[in-house]
């Protein structure tokens, strides 16, 4: 399970996610305000499931909560 993934995002995408996130970071809740929004999400999952195997195994459940355990706070 450990290894490094990339995803490219083109600059207008990674402003575009910055933003989104960055409102997350300071409002605590996601609120889509812009379509453009949705299509970065949108491309970001399409991206996600030609890199990863795992959300298609029957033991994606098990793997899935392994991974958040691995990458939550301890604290």
């Amino acid at each position: 399970m450990e290894g490094k993934i990339r995803i490219d995002l083109s600059k207008d995408e990674a402003i575009v996610l910055f933003e989104f996130l960055s409102s997350f970071s300071d409002k605590g809740t996601l609120q889509i305000v812009d379509q453009a929004e949705e299509r970065v999400l949108w491309n970001l999952c399409c991206d996600l499931e030609k890199a990863l195997g795992e959300p298609f195994l029957d033991t994606y459940p098990t793997v899935l909560k392994k991974s958040r355990k691995r990458v939550r706070d301890t604290e």
